[in-house]
């Protein structure tokens, strides 16, 4: 019915308007194949582009017969002019040739009067995704909520520019989170935070966190705001049963790579029992990178793992921490 109704159409319509048509979808089809890495669309982006390569063609030449016609379609033209004359000189008065000026003008104003109403119909279809809701069922990326705003502890107001759990959880939640963890395909199932305080310290020194989880891997952030400064933190490792630990320099200040097994408790909830004891959970990855350029005490602790024992690599967390990194302000002199 659509290719009817388009052969009902004239040349200088019809032709502007596939070309619109054609460039528009070409260009938006590649520009999503190369945003998402997809072939079979890059390759119907080519299709439309060349289609319309092809009407670009047939108008240029359509536009080039018409200025300069052809010696046979001028003999005709002369033919028609002799026949027309005695007419002329009869009294009826002079017919217009099928070339008229106004002809031409009039078939310009059709080809431009296409390309402008087409045009701003691309223009709608292109930028309606950003302005209206999207209808698919797509899961949605989890979002750092705010929550309950409850009053922070004393030990953030007693400490110098201390970053909060929400705005680690926006500095961690980033849209290329998934992509640094090396999954690209992956969506953020849950985000989380809290504006804790570090244990065994009676609730002295600041200890935010967040919290986002991936079907492969969860990524934690935490900021501690002790005393401890990397080299005495590298020290004490020593003695512990941290693994496979390197030091390293993360955006100028000091940092350390380690393993480290985190966790796991299970908690009965039917029974009205206690839960089991508390197991090795599975193997996660740390960089601790100092609050500071001169270490002068406080750590920020990103770390990963994965229910699967699967660890990503290293170049992974230090990707994760040059991004994070910058949101949380250098510690000041105390």
């Amino acid at each position: 019915m659509l290719g009817f109704l388009l052969r009902l159409l004239p040349f200088w319509v019809r032709e502007p308007l596939l070309i619109a048509v054609g460039a528009v979808l070409g260009v938006r089809i590649m520009y999503l194949a190369v945003r998402d890495h997809d072939r079979v669309a890059a390759g119907l982006g080519v299709v439309f582009l060349v289609f319309t390569a092809i009407r670009v063609h047939a108008v240029i030449r359509a536009l080039r017969a018409r200025r300069n016609p052809s010696p046979t379609a001028s003999a005709d033209g002369a033919a028609v002019d002799a026949a027309a004359q005695p007419q002329a000189q009869a009294g009826t008065g002079p017919r217009p040739s099928p070339d008229t000026p106004e002809k031409d003008h009039n078939a310009w104003g059709q080809a431009v009067a296409a390309v402008a109403v087409f045009g701003a119909l691309a223009a709608v279809l292109w930028l309606a995704p950003r302005f209206m809701p999207s209808d698919d069922n797509a899961p949605q990326p989890a979002s750092c909520s705010g929550g309950t705003h409850k009053e922070l502890p004393k030990a953030y107001k007693d400490t110098p520019q201390p970053v909060t759990g929400e705005e680690l959880c926006k500095a961690l939640n980033r849209p290329d989170l998934a992509k640094l963890l090396g999954t690209p395909g992956e969506t953020a199932t849950t985000a989380s935070s809290t504006n804790n305080t570090a244990p065994l310290t009676d609730g002295k020194v600041a200890q935010p966190e967040a919290e986002v989880t991936f079907d492969t891997y969860t990524v934690n952030v935490s900021a501690t705001y002790n005393e401890l400064s990397t080299d005495q933190y590298v020290k004490l490792m020593k003695f512990g049963d941290e693994k496979d630990i390197k030091t390293l320099t993360v955006l100028g200040r000091p940092a350390v790579l380690y393993s480290d097994h985190t966790m796991k408790i299970e908690i009965n909830l039917g029974s009205g029992g206690s839960g089991g004891p508390v197991e090795q959970g599975p193997l996660a990855r740390t960089m601790s990178v100092a609050l500071d350029r001169n270490d002068r005490g406080g750590y920020c602790d990103i770390t990963v793992w994965s229910t699967s024992g699967a660890l990503p690599n290293d170049i992974a967390l230090l990707n994760i921490a040059e991004k994070v990194l910058p949101r949380i302000p250098e510690r000041t002199v105390r």
